[in-house]
């Protein structure tokens, strides 16, 4: 357990804890003794103002140890740590979580990992093949659902050259001409993200759903892709750690 009142001779020895601190950085950049931390029996840390420009609000740490039974102090190690009003990086992100939808250009490659749990394998959809359901007839509302889909209940729909117009559209923007779709790994039409459409133009376009893809929620080529591919680069799951090996044998000490 930590011992709550640092150790007096350690504690006193402030002479040995700044002669250290001098000993790694210029005698400027040292101020004056500003306190005494217990680090545990016979461990404390003397603590000395940082006069650098660049670090205000640091502190340089001094940490004293001492053996049972032993007067003679010796120095442990000297840091430079910041202080309440430091001024300090941002904390460290994963860039999983840093990334937000836009933010993928040309060139960019964003891995999936092998257990993504927007991804399925793509034979069935599941992982283990499923029993084959009975298919009920179907109902009167079903019929006309088809028969709305077709045309029929509807007092117009697209021509020929509406259809056109529109897939010139979609592939001016997003076809396989573009600076991204040159740039990518894979086409969409390998592409996990890629869910097709009906009729006519689903032999060419389909809806991206790669909510970090320029193209998340538009109609695209099928020959357009981007580094968001599901396929172009499946991160594989990191080993566990190994554990910490300790060298209880040898002395480092001089």
């Amino acid at each position: 357990m930590r011992s709550r009142t640092p150790d007096r001779l350690c504690a006193e020895a402030v002479d040995v804890a700044l002669a250290a601190t001098l000993e790694v950085t210029e005698p400027a950049s040292v101020g004056e003794h500003i306190g005494v931390v217990a680090e545990g029996d016979r461990v404390v840390t003397h603590l000395f103002a940082c006069k650098e420009p660049a670090y205000r609000g640091w502190h340089w740490a001094t940490t004293l140890t001492r053996a049972s039974r032993s007067k003679q102090v010796t120095v442990g190690e000297t840091v430079l740590l910041p202080g309440p009003d430091s001024i300090l990086a941002p904390e460290w992100v994963p860039w999983s979580e840093r990334l937000r939808p836009g933010d993928m250009g040309p060139g960019d490659l964003l891995p999936t990992e092998a257990d993504d749990l927007r991804l399925e394998p793509g034979w069935t959809g599941e992982p283990d093949p499923s029993e084959p359901e009975e298919v009920p007839l179907p109902s009167v509302a079903e019929i006309g659902s088809v028969a709305y889909e077709i045309g029929m209940g509807r007092p117009r729909v697209l021509s020929r050259y509406g259809l056109h117009a529109a897939a010139d559209r979609w592939e001016e923007e997003f076809g396989p001409k573009t600076a991204m779709a040159q740039a990518a790994p894979a086409a969409c039409n390998s592409c996990a993200f890629l869910l097709p459409l009906t009729g006519s133009l689903s032999q060419a376009f389909g809806v991206c759903a790669n909510e970090f893809s320029p193209a998340d929620g538009h109609v695209v080529s099928l020959g357009y892709g981007c580094g968001g591919h599901s396929e172009a680069a499946v991160m594989p799951k990191p080993a566990p750690p190994s554990p910490m090996v300790l060298d209880d044998l040898h002395d480092t000490e001089e």
